[in-house]
């Protein structure tokens, strides 16, 4: 899915041209997006696209030492072209749900648009496993310094320090269909791409984009979060994903069955089903099922309910596209919140 990547430069905002369209609406149900956006790195600047993802803090693409099958159909960093380019010695590994990766940190320039970090510390891939077929060659993480497995200061916290933008605050537009541009914003928040006011949710704790969810219901019925649980705003995960047994029950619910690695419902029942709705610090946020309801290559309709491959001591849900496409959200790192409002 195309995605625009917005700097707020006081009250100059920069528009950059943007990225991928992997997506459309079928019959009412969507089919599955990703959202990417463009960003280059060295000099001369070499493009790359990547995810935009809150629930990780590194940024990496690949370099042209990785001989992953992954790597060799994407976009690998050619460092000896670059004159801003610096190496160090020090590995790292992440695993995500989707997949893991080996590493090395350097250093270079890195743009988003118009927003320049200098003397940026990255990740090049050397071993990517679990990427293949991935339309990005890499990601940006958006968390907090903190959850960092390079050790290296996140993109968006180096911008903030270099007076880049006027504001921590960045923010998610994620359009429903690939007819629309969707939007990452640095440093502000545009009010043309949401309704009515932002409610703020105050995080768990700083240093990860977690707030506490009060339920999760249909028809008044409580049906997961009972007691209260938490819940990851994650930009980077189409789905959403909580525990096996919680996960099970709603399929049930709804009607899924399990073939092969998906839930699938009948197409022609989706505009029949309830909304479920997630309750957030007294604020219901109602999700309508063909939200929640896609559809694989064949036209085939599978739910985006996911076990969670986190084992947390506290019941953890992960709230991702599928959410996020009906409700527009800032980050604050300033004041360690979060802000959702009706997207349009």
């Amino acid at each position: 899915m195309r995605l625009e990547v917005v700097g707020h430069l006081g009250h100059r905002a920069v528009q950059v041209t943007d990225v991928l369209m992997t997506a459309g609406v079928t019959a009412g149900v969507i089919v599955e997006l990703v959202y990417m956006g463009n960003i280059t790195i060295g000099t001369p600047p070499q493009e790359f696209q990547v995810i935009f993802d809150t629930a990780s803090s590194d940024l990496w693409v690949p370099s042209i030492f990785c001989t992953s099958p992954a790597c060799s159909t994407h976009v690998r960093f050619r460092h000896l072209q670059s004159s801003t380019f610096w190496l160090t010695n020090k590995t790292f590994r992440i695993t995500y749900g989707s997949g893991r990766m080996k590493g090395v940190v350097v250093y270079d320039t890195v743009r988003i648009g118009n927003l320049v970090s200098t003397d940026q510390p990255f990740g090049l891939s050397v071993k990517e496993y679990g990427f293949e077929g991935r339309a990005y060659d890499g990601i940006l993480g958006l968390n907090y310094p903190n959850v960092s497995f390079s050790g290296a200061i996140p993109i968006f916290d180096k911008l903030q320090n270099q007076g880049a933008i006027s504001e921590p605050v960045f923010a998610f537009y994620l359009s429903k269909d690939k007819r629309e541009g969707s939007v990452v914003m640095f440093g502000g928040v545009d009010h043309r791409y949401y309704k009515g006011e932002l409610n703020w949710v105050p995080l768990i704790q700083a240093g990860d984009w977690i707030v506490h969810m009060h339920s999760i219901t249909i028809k008044r019925k409580v049906i997961a979060c009972s007691d209260g649980c938490e819940a990851l705003v994650d930009t980077g995960t189409t789905h959403i994903e909580g525990p096996g047994r919680l996960v099970s029950n709603i399929q049930k619910l709804i009607g899924a069955r399990l073939r092969g690695s998906k839930h699938y419902v009948y197409c022609s029942v989706v505009n029949t089903l309830p909304s479920i709705i997630f309750t957030i610090n007294g604020v219901n946020y109602p999700v309508p099922a063909r939200a929640l309801i896609l559809k694989d290559s064949r036209g085939h309709c599978y739910t985006t309910f996911k076990d969670s491959k986190l084992s947390p001591s506290t019941e953890t849900w992960i709230l991702g596209d599928v959410f996020l496409r009906q409700y527009f959200s800032v980050y604050d790192q300033g004041n360690d919140r979060i802000g959702l409002a009706q997207a349009v």
